[in-house]
Formats: structure tokens, sequence, C-alpha cells
């Protein structure tokens, strides 16, 4: 599998997306919409920046009751997006019932990953705050495995546990990881981070950067160094 960089263009309205993707005179870049973007723009968001030649990762983590997610999958299908995601926490059931709305008539669906745990969430906070036991890398393992027996293609992680997750599903199950920051950049409010260099060691197959590009003062300049460490 080939590896990429989606940009997580996680801003306030569509002006200030398409004023940071002109930027881009070169490359069509993998870009990510999540809540933000998609709430204030809507679908037509997603519509004009397909048009423009990206490929979308639609980042909105649904998580409701299996029928309701099935149909949402459903209209998402139509927007033609490249990949979209759930929470796995959602259940088997849940993830199963994704899919199938997913997949068009024709058989064809965009990938779909599961949310393992948030890289804002620490270990710390798992068991005080959510009563879940486990350790947080058994938890994300055990999150994968039910993500790949529903019929998943991969979960989003922290790249601290995308090795981990290869070996307990298999190395062509995708792993999607965000909370990647230049090894001299800020880390912001994730916990669980690493560098695209060392990503790629351990086995990410995508990885999601949005402040380390889009706050920089030469964000071309930073995906290009972002590509190069991690991809190669």
């Amino acid at each position: 599998m080939g590896k990429d960089v989606i940009i997580a263009c996680d801003f306030a309205s569509a002006k200030d997306t398409f004023d940071f993707l002109d930027k881009f005179t070169e490359e069509k870049t993998f870009v990510k919409i999540g809540m933000e973007l998609f709430y204030a723009e809507g679908p037509e968001i997603v519509r004009e920046i397909k048009r423009r030649g990206h490929k979308i990762f639609l980042d909105l983590k649904l998580h409701d009751i299996p029928n309701t997610v099935k149909k949402s999958m459903a209209v998402l299908s139509k927007l033609d997006v490249d990949m979209t995601n759930l929470h796995a926490a959602g259940t088997i059931d849940m993830m199963k019932a994704a899919l199938e709305g997913l997949t068009r008539e024709d058989g064809t669906r965009p990938i779909l990953i599961a949310v393992t745990q948030l890289t804002s969430t620490s270990e710390e906070r798992m068991q005080n705050e959510l009563l879940i036991n486990a350790s947080i890398n058994d938890t994300i393992v055990k999150y994968a495995q039910n993500a790949k027996e529903a019929g998943l293609d991969g979960v989003v992680c922290s790249p601290l546990e995308a090795g981990m997750v290869k070996d307990a599903c298999s190395s062509d199950f995708i792993t999607v990881t965000p909370g990647v920051r230049f090894a001299d950049g800020e880390v912001g409010d994730q916990v669980r981070v690493t560098t695209p260099e060392k990503a790629k060691e351990i086995g990410s197959d995508y990885i999601v950067v949005g402040r380390p590009i889009t706050q920089a003062d030469d964000p071309v300049s930073a995906y290009r160094r972002c590509c190069a460490e991690f991809i190669g």
C-alpha cells in the first residue's frame, strides 16, 4: 500500500479553506474535512473540493445506533469521498451497519476506518473518566480487532500504536495516524504524538497533519517536508 500525507483542513469557512488550497499550484493534496468545516459549509464544500481534484477524508466520526449510522453512511457515500470514519466504541454491529450503508449498488465504497481512541486521550483520562480499566494499548488493539471483524479497512490510531495494530490485525489493515508533529514543532493539545519519519518506521499508512502545515509560514514547503520525511 502506498503511503500518503493527509492535510487536516480544520478551517472555519470555505473561503479560508480555498485560500489555503490555492497555495498548492503543483500538488493535488489529500485533504481531511472535519466537523467544523462540514458543519459550517455543508456537503457542498465536499463537492467543490472534489471537483478541484483532491482526495477527501471526511472525518465526522459517526457514533449512534446501527440503523442511524447505516442511513447516514448511505448519504455520505453519495458525496464520492475517498475515506470516512466512525467510532469503534459504537460496537461491531454498528460498524457492520455502517459498512452496509456505505457500500453502493455497484459494490464500490470509500475506505472505512474506525477511531480507536482520540489522540487527546491519555490512559489516565480513559481510566478515570471513561472507567475503562484496561490499558490504553489493550483497548486500542481490541477496538482495532473489532473493526477488522466488522469488515472495516482499518483504524485511526496514534502513530505510537500503529505497529501493534498491524501485529494484531494484519499488515494490510490500514492505520491512519493523526498526532504527527515535526521534531522541532509544537505538540499542541495532543498527547500521543510522533514525527513523520518515526511514523513511517512504525508502520503508519497515512498520516494526518494539521497545524504543522496549515499554520506554517510556508505551508507548501511544510507539506513537502512532511512528504519527504514520511514517504521518502
